[in-house]
């Protein structure tokens, strides 16, 4: 039995959770999140709980198990709290602003980065350093933070580059002079 697997979602007061067949909608406060869950799990809504329990102990069965209750505890914080994930910029004259549905960001490159803001994602942007990636739906938060960060990733000299906020950037020695 997965020990992720077997603990029950509370739901709470202003959620609404659909089960049609195999497609699950989740919505709440801060939008609507669907998602297809897989054939070998089986969920059981009750007034506040849900539980996800799986049909028979085969191997796909075993993995779905955890994966799905994970998947479905993500939405429904999602739809309640959102997730959020913080990057900073490093380097001289880099920046970031946004600009109507677009992050525009000066990265050293001859010319600026224009980054098309995904449906669900709001980027809030302090002192032209800090970009905050927001949204109820936690793998498209950290599928966008990883995309900005991959325009200039962090170099292990000077630090330049975008970084995650609670990342460490492991520091080389330079190059020494001549004995």
């Amino acid at each position: 039995m997965s020990r992720i697997g077997k603990l029950p979602i509370e739901i709470p007061k202003g959620v609404k959770i659909i089960l049609d067949d195999t497609l699950l909608s989740v919505q709440g406060p801060n939008g609507k999140l669907a998602r297809h869950v897989m054939s070998c799990v089986t969920l059981t809504i009750e007034e506040t709980s849900l539980t996800v329990v799986r049909n028979d102990d085969s191997t796909a069965a075993r993995a779905a198990h955890g994966l799905t209750r994970t998947l479905v505890n993500n939405m429904v914080v999602g739809v309640t709290k959102g997730f959020q994930t913080d990057l900073e910029i490093n380097g001289v004259g880099y920046r970031a602003e946004v600009k109507g549905k677009e992050l525009v960001l000066s990265l050293g490159y001859s010319h600026p980065i224009n980054f098309p803001i995904p449906e669900g994602i709001a980027i809030d942007v302090d002192k032209m350093t800090k970009v905050a990636v927001k949204g109820a739906d936690k793998e498209l938060v950290g599928q966008t933070a990883a995309k900005i960060r991959s325009f200039r990733s962090p170099e292990p000299y000077k630090g330049k580059g975008v970084k995650y906020s609670d990342e460490t950037i492991l520091r080389k020695a330079g190059k020494t002079g001549k004995k």
